[in-house]
């Protein structure tokens, strides 16, 4: 297997990147890590005539807290994100999905913007950025222009970004008084998950004042489960209530299915991720 034939931009400056993008439009797509791109290139599922690499530019890597929000640079590489203090001490969660991601060989490669970029469904990435409503600045010649995850990641490997624009940064809001947790099921570690879940609570005097619980794997975007979330609130995370919240998740979601699982077998493993996690969100905060 072999791509087509492209026309190759070594880019060396943002601007000169945005100038193609806006030259060449949906005729051009972005090199990042290229571990999804390349393949679908060889394949010839991805056709570009202008293939800009971005790999030569500095400053589009980077991993800072700006007031109340972890913000990545888009070519930040996922083995960065996985070894950083500042992402261990501040969203755990993060670093735990991140470390998820296929092989190091592949987590060597794979950048966070690209990784958003591509909505995978089955990534673990989109649904922790989704755990925490978090957002993507996106950057053409016109300016700039900050997109939340819901309107961004649009369905299965479809986003909303212009042909003329390029995610610079994706960034990951640091909740006060909040715990995050991620975990999955996957046939191995490192294979694409059957199902993930990625939640985070708040609990003030006892009781659940706020949850979030967003699952991937299971359908053509992160699915967060509101109805799972509302029940929580005003209430001792125990036993019963996980019990409770378990059962109404496998009952809100509706799952695919496909030759890995059965849509059935998906809403089982939701269930017992709600259980796991949440248990572990009880037990810390006794």
């Amino acid at each position: 297997m072999r791509p087509g034939a492209f026309r190759y931009v070594s880019a060396i400056s943002l601007d000169e990147v945005l100038q193609n993008l806006s030259e060449f439009g949906d005729e051009s797509t972005l090199l990042a890590g290229g571990q999804s791109l390349i393949p679908l290139m060889n394949l010839r599922l991805a056709r570009p005539e202008v293939l800009i690499d971005l790999n030569r530019i500095p400053g589009l890597a980077g991993i800072d807290i700006v007031g109340d929000e972890l913000r990545i640079g888009a070519m930040t590489r996922a083995v960065d994100v996985v070894t950083n203090s500042t992402v261990a001490g501040s969203l755990p969660a993060l670093s735990r999905a991140t470390a998820f991601i296929g092989h190091p060989q592949i987590r060597n490669r794979t950048t966070i913007g690209g990784n958003i970029s591509h909505a995978d469904p089955s990534s673990e990435l989109p649904g922790v950025l989704a755990a925490l409503e978090g957002s993507v600045t996106l950057r053409s010649i016109r300016g700039e222009r900050i997109v939340g995850w819901n309107d961004f990641i649009v369905s299965t490997f479809t986003n909303s970004r212009e042909p003329d624009e390029m995610v610079v940064d994706v960034r990951f809001p640091l909740r006060t008084g909040w715990t995050f947790a991620y975990d999955e099921v996957a046939p191995r570690h490192g294979d694409y998950p059957l199902a993930g879940i990625c939640a985070g609570v708040q609990i003030v005097d006892g009781v659940v004042r706020e949850m979030r619980i967003v699952a991937v794997g299971v359908s053509d975007r992160p699915v967060v489960l509101s109805e799972v979330a509302q029940a929580s609130v005003g209430r001792e995370l125990d036993e019963t209530l996980i019990k409770e919240l378990s059962k109404i998740g496998r009952e809100e979601l509706h799952a695919n299915g496909d030759a890995h699982a059965s849509s059935e077998y998906r809403k089982w493993l939701i269930g017992t991720l709600i259980t796991r996690i949440l248990g572990n969100f009880a037990l810390e905060s006794r």
